[in-house]
């Protein structure tokens, strides 16, 4: 067994001339079994082996030696502790005679739960997450409320993972009830007068909490006061043990609607439905097939509002009535498809995508149009639920230089104003955003939004940070990420990409990236960075490709396949072994778009695009910073690990590939607000030093 110390001595012996000197990764003779791929690096799975811990170590060892030298990355910390340091805050939710939102004060890591009883009061704490542990050991997973308005239930995870414990707390008295419910995974528990419904899984076997696989969950009920050992399973499916289950409650709190998906609800875009009744704990099953997409939207009196692809590629708005047990149409499939939809009031707000930015349309409940909602900007706008008889309606909208900020609609007159508007730290007006549309290699125009400073050169001086993802037909719209600032503020310009696979035309752009298509998408973001080189924005060795889980293996993919298109890549939790990702966390859940590893003709084409099985020896790959985090339990980090290790061995030039393994995240972003700071600035930091900013 090679030793912890001889591998951090290893990581030590580095050169600024020459590429550095990894941490030793021994290859072994591994065949996979089924799929009969090698597999050299399987030991890296054992993510708490005693050799995988010490080469990580390594790893982070050498990546933090060279973080230390990045020119900007002190400046661009400062930048940013001021730009994430802005308050703001959700959009509310009204249960009861309360109004419940969030506010982050730009100070502290986690947020404030507010509450108040009109939504013109500045409101009163109702919980500080940040007292709820010490710096940097937990991550606030959410809330959940009681429709009187009464009693409160909020998540924590641990080190910012996916396993949350939820607790509850009466409002009226401030008392914290002693029950506590754990091994809670993604799905915020209900409440309904007497207890609590919710899903969760079986308690991870001790050492497995981050690889073990989401099977086995099952909704339970805890009756209040009673011992949550003694809590009743009121639904599973043994038969299924990859099922999931997400829960919410009706208006009246008589039945709970449980939307059932292959894996994590809604990642595989097709839904089972069922209605559990509260006074019996009976269930009904209303749709047994996993043929279309059914997200619910809430209910008025027996009618439950869905949004559906089931025939409409675009999507449309439906009621099943449990008066009738039969389907009735609302709102018809439109040319444009429909993102986002909630029920608001007496009407329902949907948010249309044309040409992958939002528009608001808002409908009675008979689907008549009454009118399109105006917004600030083109960007992303997301109805908020709003309960029957209330005239005030929420959007969050946001833009590439417009903070997340909750929009107060008034739904009487359509009228829009800013509710509790986010301080900026910067001039929105500084720049601009323009939308060009790229041909990918079959002819196909692809849509690019482009964001820099107003009146910037086209002389291919910017360095770009290029976007995107084109997964599970998630839309990536127009948002705001305020470290996109202060790269921009230093001249930079960044790049999103609407690749095919995402829903940003409905199903058929979804069907085009997907299965035996997922080349398209690789195409499309080749073809975006080719076409920044080709139009004045930067050039090649100033394009920088970023993404995060699905476009972490976009991104990794592309770079694979064609890394002579660009300057530095950066995947961050990425999907990168495409021969065992359905093993572990949430993996099995992604065969639906990904493919069937087992399968030998799915097999062939997961062959043809895995990042990992497309490294080649020889070749010089431009700088990589691979980031994972070790409380990642949807893409474990040994996607990672194992990228990195093949990426190092093989290795022709001088450019670093480094791996860091964020501690005590999880997926993605850290919730704690110093914590990402530093991911950020080391990230920028990166870039910045590889893509020319710094010279």
């Amino acid at each position: 067994m090679r030793t912890a110390w001889l591998i951090v001595l290893a990581a030590c012996a580095s050169s600024a001339s020459h590429a550095p000197s990894y941490p030793a990764a021994k290859r072994g003779d591994v065949v996979d079994d089924k799929t009969k791929v090698a597999d050299p690096y399987r030991w890296l799975e054992t993510v708490d082996s005693a050799d995988t811990k010490a080469w990580v170590a390594a790893e982070n060892q050498l990546t933090d030696s060279v973080l230390a030298t990045l020119p900007s990355r002190a400046s661009l910390r400062s930048r940013l502790t001021e730009l994430l340091g802005q308050e703001r805050t959700s959009a509310p939710q009204h249960m009861g005679s309360r109004y419940f939102w969030r506010r982050n004060d730009g100070v502290h890591d986690l947020p404030y739960v507010m509450v108040a009883t009109s939504l013109d009061e500045p409101g009163t704490v109702l919980l500080d997450a940040n007292t709820l542990a010490e710096h940097g050991k937990i991550s606030f997973a959410g809330t959940t409320v009681a429709r009187t308005g009464k009693l409160f239930g909020f998540g924590t995870a641990e080190g910012g993972g996916d396993w949350q414990i939820w607790r509850f707390r009466d409002i009226d008295t401030g008392t914290d009830l002693p029950e506590q419910l754990s091994n809670i995974k993604y799905y915020a528990p209900v409440i309904v007068p007497g207890g609590v419904y919710y899903s969760a899984f079986p308690t991870p076997p001790k050492g497995e909490e981050l690889t073990v696989s989401d099977h086995d969950c099952k909704v339970f009920f805890h009756k209040r006061g009673t011992p949550v050992a003694s809590d009743k399973v009121v639904y599973e499916r043994p038969d299924q043990p990859s099922w999931q289950f997400k829960l919410a409650t009706t208006s009246d709190d008589q039945r709970v609607i449980i939307s059932i998906g292959d894996g994590e609800v809604g990642d595989s875009g097709k839904y089972q439905l069922a209605v559990l009744e509260v006074a019996t704990n009976e269930v009904k099953v209303i749709e047994d097939h996993f043929a279309n997409e059914y997200v619910y939207l809430g209910n008025r009196s027996a009618k439950l509002y869905f949004m559906t692809d089931e025939h409409a590629p675009h999507k449309r708005l439906a009621a099943f009535d449990l008066a009738t047990n039969a389907w009735q149409p609302i709102v018809a499939e439109t040319g444009f498809a429909i993102d986002e939809a909630a029920l608001a009031g007496e009407s329902l707000l949907a948010s249309e995508m044309h040409d992958a930015h939002s528009v608001v349309i808002q409908y009675d409940f008979t689907g008549k149009r009454v009118r399109e909602i105006q917004l600030p900007a083109i960007g992303s706008a997301y109805p908020v639920p709003v309960e029957a008889g209330d005239r005030d309606g929420f959007l969050v909208f946001a833009s590439f230089v417009n903070n997340w900020t909750a929009l107060r609609v008034d739904l009487d007159a359509g009228t829009v104003t800013p509710w509790h508007a986010p301080k900026l730290g910067f001039d929105p007006a500084a720049f601009e955003t323009q939308q060009v549309f790229v041909t990918s290699a079959d002819g196909t125009k692809v849509p690019m939004f482009i964001t820099m400073k107003k009146g910037s050169a086209r002389d291919g001086s910017h360095p770009t940070l290029l976007t995107g993802y084109g997964f599970g037909g998630i839309s990536l719209t127009p948002y705001f990420d305020a470290p996109m600032i202060a790269w921009m503020e230093r001249g930079g310009a960044y790049a999103l990409i609407n690749v095919r696979g995402g829903g940003e035309y409905g199903q058929a752009w979804h069907e085009a990236g997907r299965l035996a298509h997922q080349q398209n998408k690789l195409d499309d973001f080749n073809a975006a960075a080719a076409w920044l080189a080709a139009n004045g924005i930067a050039t090649r060795d100033r394009i920088g490709a970023i993404g995060t889980s699905g476009g972490g293996f976009l991104v990794a993919a592309a770079v694979v396949q064609h890394p002579e298109l660009y300057g530095a890549v950066i995947p961050i939790a990425g999907v990168l072994d495409l021969m065992r990702f359905q093993l572990f966390g949430e993996g099995a859940g992604w065969q639906a778009d990904f493919g069937h590893p087992a399968v030998p003709a799915e097999r062939a084409w997961l062959l043809q695009i895995s990042p990992l099985h497309n490294v080649k020896p020889g070749t010089r790959y431009p700088p990589m910073f691979i980031v994972t985090s070790d409380h990642d339990v949807r893409v474990a980090p040994l996607h990672s690990y194992k990228f990195a290790a093949a990426v190092q061995a093989a290795q022709a030039g001088p450019a670093p590939v480094l791996l860091h393994v964020e501690v005590n995240t999880g997926h993605g972003e850290s919730g704690d607000l110093s914590k990402r700071v530093e991911q950020e600035a080391d990230i920028l930091g990166f870039a910045a030093k590889y893509l020319g900013m710094d010279r």
